[in-house]
């Protein structure tokens, strides 16, 4: 009998999941969610298993307020007290790798300040949409302006020791054009990798993507640069099809994945406490989200393939989130956590053997 790896031979047997709820979880939020809890979520995170995760976003406080706490944030990242408590958990700091999304120059150079002072990022995210209606929308430049951007904040990061990600977004679908063809992801994905971008995050930040025409782009993809280390799958949560768009990815060979607790996350908030705030403009979406975390992770374990987190913890985590925001989260995992691995007689009904031996039956051996 063949094995689902022998049916999909380039399905990785281990993968790293980069936690985002921090960053593009929050950003989503319309309440302020205190420095206090971003720190509390940012060590538990990494305390269950996470090495990869999105901190904060540097960009302008009156559009995105909800980070104007950025640097308190990566001071504590950076703080002895923090990797002291990293020793005590078995944790080797030096594994983390802590992300600020950057979307613009001014971003940028805001993480190098931050990188002389002793609490920069390892590592910054820039942005780039295949749909220019999009794209402008977000960082207010055209595609080839934001081109001659790019490089410039790579060539500065490389001098200041910081990695730079290159996203791609609108790979299949742009919520303000519709259907995109994913020939120009490719083409974008090509550009990042030749002015110096250190991996590529592929994201579908409208959700758009199906299974069928998300193994076609990873499967050309890793045809194009089959080293799995340099791509990353960044799904939304819109139609509830995030965990056939990972299996779609895994068949592929993707092995790299990015997730929020609670599934938490998605456009920046245009409201926040009790105003109106510029974010990125009027709403795509009614309810929108990340991949859940703790869905992902027990999706992955439950097929063998090895993730690095304590899935316990994490939705331990995850209905802690629940609390910190007010509200029911995506996660269906949080609450129901995984499937039965050994029996639950008390929830049997008595008499089953009675009755068996009545009929003549062979009796139940549990």
């Amino acid at each position: 009998m063949k094995s689902y790896f022998d049916v999909f031979p380039n399905m990785p047997r281990e993968v790293v999941i980069g936690d985002v709820t921090i960053r593009d979880g929050f950003q989503a939020e319309e309440k302020r969610v205190s420095t206090r809890a971003k720190i509390y979520y940012l060590s538990e995170i990494i305390f269950a298993g996470c090495r990869n995760i999105e901190v904060t976003n540097l960009g302008k406080n009156h559009i995105m307020p909800q980070f104007a706490d950025a640097e308190e944030v990566m001071a504590y990242a950076r703080s002895d007290f923090f990797k002291n408590r990293c020793v005590r958990k078995s944790v080797n700091y030096s594994d983390i790798c802590f992300t600020c999304v950057t979307i613009r120059e001014s971003a940028v150079d805001h993480a190098i300040k931050l990188k002389e002072e002793g609490i920069g990022p390892d590592r910054v995210l820039m942005m780039i949409s295949t749909d220019e209606q999009h794209h402008f929308v977000n960082t207010g430049t055209t595609i080839n302006e934001y081109w001659r951007e790019a490089e410039r904040c790579i060539s500065k990061c490389r001098d200041a020791g910081i990695k730079v990600c290159g996203t791609v977004s609108t790979i299949w679908g742009s919520p303000i054009v519709g259907p995109m063809d994913f020939k120009k992801a490719i083409e974008f994905t090509d550009i990042w990798l030749s002015i110096g971008a250190a991996d590529i995050e592929h994201s579908d930040h409208d959700g758009t993507g199906t299974a069928d025409n998300i193994y076609s782009y990873f499967s050309t993809m890793l045809d194009m640069y089959p080293d799995p280390s340099l791509h990353i799958a960044h799904f939304h949560e819109t139609k509830r099809v995030g965990s056939a768009s990972i299996l779609a990815s895994l068949h592929a060979g993707i092995n790299r994945f990015e997730a929020s607790l609670g599934g938490i996350g998605g456009q920046p908030a245009n409201f926040f406490d009790d105003c109106p705030v510029p974010g990125t403009g009027k709403y795509y979406h009614v309810r929108p989200g990340v991949i859940p975390l703790e869905d992902t992770l027990i999706q992955l374990d439950e097929m063998g393939i090895f993730h690095h987190y304590n899935i316990d913890r994490i939705l331990e985590l995850g209905r802690q989130m629940e609390k910190t925001l007010g509200r029911s989260l995506k996660s269906d995992a949080i609450w129901n956590g995984r499937s039965l691995t050994h029996p639950r007689m008390d929830l049997a009904r008595p008499g089953l053997n009675e009755r068996k031996q009545q009929l003549g039956e062979p009796l139940s051996l549990l």
